[in-house]
């Protein structure tokens, strides 16, 4: 878990590199998060889970793309334990993506409709966690994005995606450690729009991800479409307590995730449990 915890450290000093280009940035937004829920699920695992998760965020602009950086670390209660103990795992995610916005690249007005700009889409995502399933998620995107011209931001992109992951639970549940799954396609939406009810000044962010089956597992069972969704409806604290806009929001968010990791059916054709998660969440975001 160190040597994985590591690796994820290394990579998030890489993406922090990659997100600081040669021209000056022409904005950015950088924040420390915080949201929990007692509603999540895991595969193969009957039980609620409660979780704390930390986030850091940062994303920038520069004259012909932008960049994201995303570090979640996940700390699960006692129902998600650790391999070979009962306290809860911890899972470290770390995403990275990279936008060249090709009607600034070729000096071209792509915009059409409701389109602003036409973007082409790069990253990755990197993850491990401490359980008896010792996951090593290493995932590669590409692909066009449409940025719609609304207050704020919504982005569309359709993305091909390849993935190597990892199973320690051994035969017979994981004939194969290691896997590197089939090619899918990820339909990806994210956005966040700012809008003002009466007094109050609210955001509604979040994204959704669906992704096509990716081939056969480590038990070499069928993978099916997987869909998550993350949204949450921010109040910004520190704009209504006369502080500066977009410091401090707090708020409530809702996460549903279908078909986990692709996972459905076991070999025998029985459901599984624990593959789908509705749960609703609380939120903090200190902008810096």
């Amino acid at each position: 878990m160190i040597a994985n915890a590591r690796c994820i450290a290394a990579a998030l000093a890489l993406s922090a590199a990659l997100a600081t280009p040669a021209v000056a940035a022409t904005w950015n937004d950088t924040f420390l998060g915080y949201r929990y829920g007692t509603q999540f699920h895991e595969p193969n695992n009957t039980r609620d889970v409660r979780k704390h998760v930390l986030q850091f965020t940062h994303a920038s602009g520069y004259a012909t793309g932008q960049n994201f950086v995303n570090l979640d670390i996940l700390q699960s209660d006692r129902n998600d334990p650790i391999s070979g103990g009962d306290s809860g795992a911890t899972e470290f995610y770390l995403t990275y993506r990279h936008q060249l916005h090709l009607g600034k690249l070729l000096d071209k007005d792509l915009s059409f409709g409701p389109i602003k700009e036409v973007a082409f889409t790069g990253g990755f995502d990197l993850n491990t966690k401490n359980t008896r399933f010792a996951p090593r998620k290493r995932l590669v995107v590409a692909g066009p994005t449409l940025k719609f011209d609304v207050p704020g931001f919504l982005d569309v992109s359709l993305l091909a995606g390849k993935e190597w992951n990892h199973c320690g639970l051994g035969a017979p549940a994981c004939p194969e450690a290691s896997i590197a799954f089939d090619p899918q396609l990820i339909l990806s939406v994210a956005w966040g729009i700012p809008f003002q009810a009466g007094p109050l000044p609210l955001k509604f962010q979040g994204f959704l991800n669906y992704n096509t089956a990716k081939g056969r597992d480590y038990a070499r069972v069928k993978t099916e479409a997987e869909t998550l969704m993350r949204t949450s409806l921010m109040v910004d604290v520190g704009q209504m307590t006369g502080s500066r806009k977009n410091t401090l929001l707090a708020g409530v968010g809702y996460e549903m995730w279908l078909n986990k990791f692709g996972n459905h059916a076991n070999a025998a054709g029985v459901t599984k449990p624990g593959i789908n998660t509705y749960a609703p969440t609380l939120q903090l975001e200190w902008h810096f």
